[in-house]
């Protein structure tokens, strides 16, 4: 929601895209690792109902900070406040008891690649420029 806010007030359409694909790469390789790593959730009691994946590595860790990291690049002054929400995100998937720290802490360093990857290798496939245009370069 807040890439399509911020695509629509800066009149660059191709944060929301370049956000969505970083959601959902994330969110399909975290499901990924999920199925094939068998660790077993904490054995708390969860404030929230526990989910039926593995535990290793957190999906909302991964989520949260590869959006932080495509929306820090395209609005350079939002990165820090933006980093600040994904850690909050993360760090509560600990706290309500279904993941580890180092579930959230992978799932971190995967979103942040994961941003990384969408926010230079995609622009550069595409021709799009993320800061300074408004979608892919004419010839």
């Amino acid at each position: 929601m807040l890439a399509l806010v911020l695509a629509l007030i800066l009149g660059r359409p191709v944060i929301a895209v370049l956000t969505a694909v970083a959601d959902g790469l994330g969110e399909l390789v975290s499901a990924g690792l999920q199925a094939v790593i068998p660790r077993s959730r904490p054995h708390l009691d969860p404030l929230v109902s526990v989910p039926h994946t593995h535990s290793f590595l957190s999906g909302h860790a991964t989520t949260g900070f590869a959006c932080a990291t495509v929306l820090g690049a395209a609005v350079p002054r939002l990165r820090t406040p933006l980093y600040l929400l994904a850690a909050l995100v993360a760090w509560s998937r600990v706290y309500v008891g279904v993941h580890y720290p180092s579930d959230v802490f992978a799932g971190a360093l995967l979103g942040l690649a994961t941003g990384l990857i969408v926010t230079r290798g995609l622009p550069r496939l595409a021709g799009a420029r993320l800061r300074r245009g408004r979608g892919p370069r004419a010839g």
